[in-house]
């Protein structure tokens, strides 16, 4: 049976993808840079502080998490990775978003192919259900989905 969870609209989108799931906050820059480049250009996760999603490609995933830690360039190394389509399609806080998250779902929002839906504040209960590999479906109105494994 699959579990209906309601959060708050940041960047609008309907979308389904896999979920990638970190109880830790997700730092930004630390998980896309590489040695000798601002950006990976294949999407694989690279913070060897977070051993959940260390390794891990994240293109195209739902990325669930309790918020993002790092960096002030956060939002443009968000924007930078969905433009060279390595981003994620949504970003599913179980708190509320921090600002530096919000500005690079808005700019993919708005200037890039590839945008990046997000919900927030969908609560500890969420985080704690859903795991690694399980459809999310994220619905505009910010109904989120998860599917049963």
């Amino acid at each position: 049976m699959a579990k209906e969870y309601k959060g708050r609209v940041v960047v609008p989108g309907n979308v389904q993808a896999e979920a990638l799931v970190t109880h830790t906050g997700f730092n930004t820059l630390a998980n896309l840079k590489t040695a000798g480049s601002f950006l990976n250009r294949k999407g694989v996760l690279q913070d060897m502080n977070n051993p959940e999603i260390y390794g891990k490609l994240m293109p195209g995933k739902a990325l669930c998490l309790p918020e993002t830690i790092g960096s002030t360039t956060g939002g443009m190394v968000l924007y930078c990775a969905s433009v060279m389509g390595v981003g994620p399609s949504c970003m599913l806080f179980s708190k509320k978003a921090d600002t530096l998250a919000v500005a690079g779902a808005v700019l993919t929002a708005n200037w890039s192919e590839h945008p990046i839906v997000l919900v927030d504040g969908l609560g500890e209960e969420f985080l704690q259900e859903v795991k690694e590999g399980q459809m999310i479906t994220v619905r505009d109105d910010g109904t989120v989905i998860v599917e049963d494994e």
